[in-house]
């Protein structure tokens, strides 16, 4: 069973492996690839939960949101990604 700062992990070890930081984003709606089918529908919970933690950006665009990482909130990331690397 996922936590939710494992998934949090995960989400955030993945845009970072990417280098989806400040100007280079990604779509919202690619996050839940990668993830067991099972847990794919909370991801977006998730996300929505890191942009109220500021630890994502969000750009809006014509065919929908975007986020990227906020580097300067280093501390929280790192903590989020360990909480995911413990569980492999």
């Amino acid at each position: 069973m996922w936590t939710d700062e494992e998934i949090k992990g995960k989400i955030l070890h993945k845009l970072t492996r990417l280098g989806k930081f400040k100007h280079s984003h990604t779509s919202i709606d690619n996050l839940p690839k990668g993830f067991p089918k099972d847990i794919r529908g909370s991801v977006k919970y998730h996300v929505e939960e890191l942009i109220k933690e500021e630890i994502f950006f969000i750009k809006p665009t014509s065919y929908g949101r975007e986020v990227s990482v906020n580097s300067e909130k280093k501390e929280k990331i790192m903590y989020y990604i360990e909480k995911f690397l413990d569980k492999k």
